[in-house]
């Protein structure tokens, strides 16, 4: 399917920007409301209003961002899912694709809540009612304008859930990791390749290598990555 022209989307966000302004000013100060264009992911913040997660027009797209990318038009919104920023604070987030004519996706609407205050109230009312249940580990997403940041913290989570450094990963263990970033749209950034692989100690040579055979397995295993 052709792609609208760059005109129609450039309307649209462009259509969108007061949007933007608008919702955070009816929220008030624990709402950020960001507007991103994806064919520019190193740049892709258009339009920004509120500081929930420190965004600033011409940043990077998050994490977030780069999931949506890596689905690519299969993309679909993700509303009220809850993650922590990296400063500690407890965000309620949507992010809501656009489309153009033709129904590719060329970025997204994103609106963040800080609910930190409703969070710590509930903890704090749980105690006085005597539930003793810790409350479940909030998964921590790292927003930042700088893309490489980004590609990093993503790499370095990776690393963390297995069990040691590179030289100690077993072929299946590599292959996991390289598999877990490229579903996560790492590799839709433009140089992640030889970011991930200088962050790792490898060759790029290696990277793409361990790269093309986590596709090649994952092409071949039905019902996964749908």
């Amino acid at each position: 399917m052709a792609h609208a022209p760059d005109a129609e989307r450039d309307a649209i966000l462009a259509a969108l920007t007061p949007v933007v302004h608008g919702v955070a000013a009816t929220f008030g100060p624990v709402c950020e409301v960001v507007l991103h264009d994806y064919r520019n992911p190193e740049k892709s913040v258009v339009a920004v209003a509120g500081s929930v997660t420190g965004r600033s027009v011409g940043g990077a797209m998050s994490e977030i961002g780069m999931r949506v990318l890596a689905h690519g038009d299969e993309a679909a919104d993700e509303l009220n899912y809850v993650t922590r920023a990296g400063n500690g604070a407890v965000v309620k987030s949507s992010t809501m694709v656009l489309r153009d004519s033709t129904g590719a996706v060329f970025g997204a609407l994103c609106v963040n809540v800080d609910v930190s205050a409703v969070s710590r109230v509930h903890d704090l009312l749980g105690a006085l009612a005597g539930a003793g249940a810790a409350p479940a580990e909030l998964p921590v997403t790292t927003f930042g304008d700088d893309i490489d940041s980004v590609v990093d913290a993503l790499v370095d989570a990776h690393r963390t859930r297995q069990r040691g450094s590179w030289p100690e990963l077993d072929r299946a263990e590599r292959l996991e990791l390289f598999d877990g970033l490229d579903a996560r749209g790492v590799f839709a950034v433009r140089g992640a390749v030889e970011q991930v692989a200088a962050r790792l100690g490898i060759s790029r040579a290696s990277a793409y290598h361990y790269l093309a055979r986590a596709r090649a397995a994952r092409d071949t295993s039905p019902g996964e990555h749908s």
